[in-house]
C-alpha cells in the first residue's frame, strides 16, 4: 500500500508542476497586465489582456503607446481586454503598461525591440489567405482583423489537473492489479 501513497504523491507533485505555469501566466511580471506580443517592433499592434478586474472598462498607459489603450470586459471569460499601437518612433527597451482597475493599479511590462532585430517568438498576427482547401473563410471572419489568441485560463488549469490525476490513479490502480497477480 505503501507503493500507492508514493504514485499518488507523485501524480499531484506532478500535476502541480505543470498546471502552476498556466495559472500564473498573466501574473509574470507582477502585475496582472498581459502585452502580446511582449517585445513588438515599433509600429506593432499589441493586445492587452487584465484578468481580475471588477470593473468593465478600463484604460491602460504607457509611453511605449501611441495614445491611451482602452480596456473593456469580455463576456465570455471577464477579462478587460484592448488594442493598441506601439510608437513608431519609440526607441528599443522596456516600459512600463499600468492600467487603473477602481481603486488599484496593475502594472505590467512591454519590452520594445530594434526593428532589424527578429523577436524571440515570432508568430503571425492574423490569418494568411493561402489556400487551406477553402478553409481559410472560416479561419478569418473579417480580413486584416488580429487573431485572437486567448492564454490559458482557470478552466484549462482545473482540465489539467484532473487529467493528471485520472492519469495517476490509474497507474496506481494498475500498479496494485499487478502486485496482487504477483508480476511485478
Amino acid at each position: 500500500m505503501g507503493s500507492l501513497k508514493v504514485t499518488l504523491c507523485a501524480g499531484a507533485a506532478l500535476a502541480t508542476a505543470l498546471c502552476a505555469p498556466a495559472a500564473y501566466t498573466y501574473a509574470a511580471d507582477g502585475g496582472g497586465v498581459s502585452v502580446s506580443p511582449s517585445a513588438p517592433a515599433p509600429g506593432t499592434d499589441v493586445t492587452l489582456r487584465v484578468p481580475g478586474c471588477t470593473e468593465k472598462t478600463a484604460v491602460a498607459v504607457s509611453g511605449a503607446f501611441e495614445s491611451d489603450v482602452r480596456l473593456a470586459l469580455t463576456e465570455r471569460d471577464g477579462v478587460l481586454v484592448g488594442a493598441g499601437r506601439v510608437r513608431t518612433s519609440v526607441r528599443a527597451g522596456a516600459y512600463v503598461v499600468q492600467v487603473t482597475c477602481g481603486d488599484q493599479a496593475r502594472r505590467g511590462t512591454i519590452t520594445v525591440r530594434d526593428e532589424g532585430r527578429p523577436a524571440a517568438h515570432a508568430s503571425p498576427v492574423a490569418p494568411v489567405d493561402a489556400g487551406g482547401g477553402g478553409t481559410s473563410g472560416l479561419a478569418a471572419s473579417d480580413t486584416g482583423a488580429a487573431a485572437r489568441v486567448d492564454a490559458p485560463g482557470t478552466a484549462h488549469t482545473l482540465t489539467g489537473l484532473v487529467l493528471a490525476g485520472i492519469a495517476a490513479v490509474a497507474v496506481a490502480l494498475r500498479s496494485v492489479r499487478s502486485r496482487s497477480r504477483g508480476t511485478d
